[in-house]
């Protein structure tokens, strides 16, 4: 059975997979909780950290001076099954309705490979990755052989994640893929978007052609589904009761950008996801999504995003 997270889930996640900072080459396992242990918790020792949940491979936490800056629903079930509610889900090997399976894929709920555990680097910078390879489920679905190597360096104020996409096939794939970013903000209210100006975008919500972003600051104030194109820097400015955050997120092979926030009628109608919730969180997410990717037999393809916190 999966548990809902309450106040102190973070900190029970936190306990199960820790790298020693006196010791930077080894991580420290706890023997009882590591053979089902679900995390991956990167720590520099200096309040930046990040905490990674091998159910789908879901991002669950970045801190930054403590600060943290992703949100994760308070009615999120943690139960191996279904995928979890915020943080940064994997959208692989589609995004949005998929004829062939679930939406936004399969990546998502499954369980991931630890390939590196955490481990310090001579910068200081917190190195780990997870994998994922296909098997039967996955080709019962998606008839290809893929693996996915999904990599972090965690910095004094940033964090990049790359995700490596191999064809191990003998046959080309297509696939489009996202990394569902869901920033935690003080009040949607009082969150802006820049980056985005004259960029062109399609609005899901009212289906019509793309149009041309005229805002240089954005402010979401209704239930909002756009993607970009062509967008390869966005920040995100957030002011409210907490300190005034900006989170820039930098893309690499990841052209698409989508805006997404369900506001409140939308919002009531998500069953892990308290109905005021909205107003905490904005999904910023790097994809490739308008135009899919074909990888020919053998071969690989890179794509990255990089959170700098200029608090």
């Amino acid at each position: 059975m999966g548990r809902p997270c309450q106040n102190k889930c973070l900190d029970d996640f936190q306990s199960l997979y820790i790298i020693e900072q006196d010791t930077p080459s080894m991580a420290k396992q706890n023997e009882t909780d590591f053979a089902t242990g679900d995390v991956v918790f990167m720590d520099r020792g200096d309040g930046n950290s990040a905490l990674l949940h091998l159910h789908g491979a879901t991002l669950i936490s970045w801190k930054c001076q403590g600060l943290e800056n992703l949100f994760l629903s308070s009615k999120s079930v943690f139960d191996n099954k279904k995928a979890i509610r915020g943080g940064v889900p994997i959208c692989f090997p589609n995004f949005g309705p998929w004829s062939l399976g679930p939406q936004h894929g399969f990546a998502r709920t499954k369980r991931w490979m630890v390939a590196q555990p955490p481990a310090k680097n001579a910068n200081g910078d917190i190195v780990a990755s997870v994998s994922l390879e296909d098997d039967e489920e996955t080709r019962g679905l998606w008839d290809f052989n893929f693996k996915l190597m999904y990599s972090f360096v965690l910095s004094a104020r940033s964090l990049k994640s790359t995700l490596v996409v191999e064809n191990t096939d003998t046959k080309s794939l297509e696939f489009t893929t996202a990394l569902h970013t869901y920033f935690r903000v003080a009040d949607i209210g009082s969150t802006t978007l820049q980056g985005l100006k004259g960029l062109k975008y399609n609005d899901k919500i009212t289906g019509g052609q793309d149009v041309v972003e005229t805002q240089d600051l954005i402010t979401v104030d209704k239930n909002y589904d756009r993607v970009y194109k062509d967008a390869p820097n966005v920040t995100v400015i957030s002011s409210g009761p907490e300190p005034v955050r900006k989170i820039e997120m930098t893309t690499v092979n990841f052209p698409d950008v989508v805006v997404w926030n369900p506001w409140d009628v939308k919002a009531k109608e998500i069953a892990d996801m308290e109905d005021e919730e909205y107003k905490q969180m904005l999904c910023v997410e790097a994809g490739n999504i308008v135009t899919p990717v074909t990888l020919a037999a053998g071969s690989q393809f890179e794509c990255s995003h990089t959170f700098t916190s200029r608090l």
